[in-house]
């Protein structure tokens, strides 16, 4: 089956967040792909719109098996379907889990730089942002530091978010990593939430492993947060799930939740259905259409934008781009947006380890990723 995802869709007027916010700029900024859904979401999605009642709906009676199946087949984990919990967003997710198992002034660790919702969740509870450094190698690639994530650890600590894969540095977590945190975590009674919304999107050799399917004791700790909504870009329909395989903790996060989080829409619903049950052949060939992208842009960072170096991505469709050595100050979004009509995300909102770095977003055709590395590389040669 043939998949065109060169086909420029026209987002313009359209109420999109990411073709609006900076005018006339290519945005290259937000975790949003300029690809069409997969034909099976869109033919679901028609379907029940053209139904036309649009009354209170409750989730498909076979959506639970069709997750379970799913995380079965791609990441080798067996879940009961009890364990799922469905969500409007993993935003959501977060900052539910910070109101269930912290209380005032307690401590949450996070790993900077990192996905921003992740850093602002905890002060919308009076909770302790707690930022420990990722280690960045001479490659560019970043390794978490035991030792310091152990001493960055109070006696207020209470939750860890996990980012894996990571936003924005890319990296797959091997099992030693994700074994190596856990342990830190239960040795000190920490409960974890980790984000895997980029799960899906995996670059060979690299493999996603749930941090929770390690072992029986680490998933008695653990709130997974999936969705479709990265995977098969639809993000806009509202659709995420926890897997919580502790009844406790699932009790204790549905407690939290309860009258504050909406129900998932009747469109959620029928968008992820169809997404996990027809809409693998087009997520193999949109990580291959995502994995060109990614070499062409390591190729010109290296070959045409002097000053600019970035890690290989191992998973997303995101770079986090140093512009350190291009002398650009610590905000080159604004140098880009302003000489290049380039929008990127700036790196101040993902937290310490960001100054001089920018995150690009090469979900999206070719043909508009060398249109906007072209435009950054006059901006370079003519500033």
């Amino acid at each position: 089956m043939a998949f065109d995802f060169d086909r420029i869709i026209e987002r313009r007027g359209t109420d999109s967040i990411k073709w609006r916010r900076y005018g006339e700029a290519i945005p290259m900024w937000v975790a949003d792909m300029d690809f069409a859904a997969p034909e099976p979401v869109i033919e679901a999605l028609r379907a029940r719109v053209e139904h036309g009642i649009f009354g209170y709906a409750g989730e498909p009676s076979v959506l639970r098996d069709v997750l379970c199946a799913w995380l079965q087949r791609r990441f080798n984990w067996t879940i009961s379907p009890d364990a799922l919990v469905f969500v409007p967003g993993v935003v959501t997710a977060f900052n539910v889990a910070c109101r269930a198992f912290c209380a005032p002034g307690d401590g949450v660790l996070i790993q900077a730089p990192v996905y921003p919702p992740m850093r602002t969740a905890p002060a919308n509870f009076d909770l302790v942002c707690e930022e420990m450094e990722l280690t960045q190698e001479s490659n560019g690639r970043y390794m978490v530091d035991y030792d310091r994530m152990a001493e960055s650890i109070t006696e207020r600590t209470r939750l860890f978010m996990l980012c894996s894969p990571h936003n924005p540095t890319g990296r797959v977590f091997s099992r030693e990593e994700l074994m190596r945190m856990a342990e830190i975590c239960l040795s000190r009674g920490l409960t974890i939430c980790s984000d895997e919304i980029h799960c899906d999107l995996v670059f060979e050799p690299h493999q996603h492993l749930p941090i929770a399917s390690l072992d029986p004791e680490i998933a008695e700790h653990t709130v997974t947060v999936m969705a479709p909504s990265k995977t098969f870009n639809i993000p806009g329909l509202g659709f995420s799930f926890a897997v919580i395989e502790d009844a406790e903790l699932r009790k204790q996060f549905n407690a939290a939740a309860r009258d504050i989080v909406p129900h998932i829409n009747a469109l959620g619903y029928t968008g992820a259905l169809a997404a996990y049950s027809e809409g693998e052949p087009w997520l193999e060939a949109c990580i291959a259409y995502l994995r060109r992208n990614r070499d062409v842009l390591m190729r010109f960072v290296a070959e045409r934008l002097p000053g600019v170096s970035m890690a290989l991505p191992e998973a997303t469709y995101l770079a986090w781009l140093d512009f350190r050595e291009a002398n650009l100050g610590e905000d080159p979004q604004h140098f880009f947006l302003k000489q290049a009509g380039v929008a990127l995300n700036e790196a101040a909102a993902f937290g310490p380890g960001g100054e001089g770095f920018a995150r690009l977003n090469f979900g999206c055709p070719a043909s508009t990723l060398i249109e906007a590395l072209k435009r950054m590389e006059a901006a370079l040669q003519t500033r």
